[in-house]
């Protein structure tokens, strides 16, 4: 009975300590993985289709192409384009617009990383790690987040504040909070 009782206080031990192991986000990603979590489906990917519509003229339709888009095909960014009184045919344009060439320019001046994505996801991985939530804040579930990242925040109103004393134009900003 001795050795049953041993057993389980064992297992409720290596438990524990698996628990305590990830600093991250709890023991789910420490038993999934970390790479498993990532790969999983894209849930704003999910578009629905447009319904099929039979052509006039058959013939007018254009050749089938491996790779190619057809009538149906959900186009999100060229419905919000639209919705907000765009022109949806630009965005097909490779051509840069007269006014897009100087912000691109500036935006451009010191190279693009076409890993951009990896790179930021990596060095907020480390910034996590180093500095997640210490062990009593774990076993209390105290969620650190912002804590965490309130040096990186941006202080709107100091912004807005500071935008408007340099001249620019800022939209209305909400009333503070009088708590």
């Amino acid at each position: 009975m001795k050795i049953a009782g041993l057993k389980i206080m064992t297992t409720v031990a290596l438990v524990g300590a698996l628990a305590g192991c990830d600093t991250s986000q709890g023991i789910g990603r420490f038993i999934a993985g970390e790479e498993n979590l990532q790969n999983g489906p894209d849930e704003f990917g999910i578009v629905p289709t447009k319904p099929l519509e039979l052509p006039d003229d058959l013939v007018a339709l254009p050749d089938p192409t491996p790779g190619g888009g057809n009538l149906t095909d959900p186009l999100p960014e060229h419905d919000a384009v639209a919705a907000l009184g765009g022109q949806p045919s630009r965005l097909d344009s490779t051509r840069v617009g007269a006014g897009e060439g100087a912000l691109l320019a500036a935006a451009e001046r010191n190279g693009t990383a076409a890993n951009i994505r990896k790179v930021v996801a990596e060095e907020d991985k480390e910034f996590r790690k180093k500095n997640g939530p210490k062990l009593l804040q774990r076993w209390f579930k105290v969620d650190t987040y912002l804590n965490s990242y309130e040096e990186q925040t941006l202080q709107a109103r100091r912004a807005n504040e500071l935008l408007r004393r340099k001249g620019v134009k800022t939209p209305t900003v909400s009333p503070e909070d009088s708590r």
